[in-house]
């Protein structure tokens, strides 16, 4: 498995960082300039989002993933899987099974995305 075929396990999206951890992240966004921020921190900022608990912060992080998935095509892939993952876990279930067939349909062979669509629903 290459570095580019990794995603991380949905158990991992459960797992929410710190609030400190979380902070660092924001800051670091922040002291880039915001919207203007690096897409590897702004990237790193929506994820922790997604992983939280607060429901709020996960929808933020959707929008943010899904501001990256329209201005980086390369992140696409990732951005993907983690706004699935993002969309099941704050009950939108359409969305998350949109964005899950689009990954599977790519990928049908990929163990990841495969747990991923069982875990939405076919």
């Amino acid at each position: 498995m290459t570095k580019s075929d990794f995603l991380p396990t949905l158990e991992d999206a459960y797992q929410p960082l710190l609030t400190e951890q979380l902070d660092i992240l924001r800051q670091q966004v922040i002291s880039e300039g915001g919207d203007s921020a690096s897409l590897q921190s702004r990237f790193n900022y929506a994820w922790a989002l997604v992983k939280s608990h607060d429901v709020n912060n996960s929808r933020l992080g959707i929008k943010l993933l899904t501001d990256i998935y329209r201005e980086s095509p390369s992140r696409r892939r990732e951005c993907l899987y983690y706004l699935t993952i993002g969309c099941y876990k704050v009950g939108e279930y359409s969305m998350a099974k949109r964005y899950v067939d689009i990954l599977y349909e790519h990928e049908p062979n990929n163990l990841q995305i495969k747990a991923l669509k069982e875990m939405v629903g076919n």
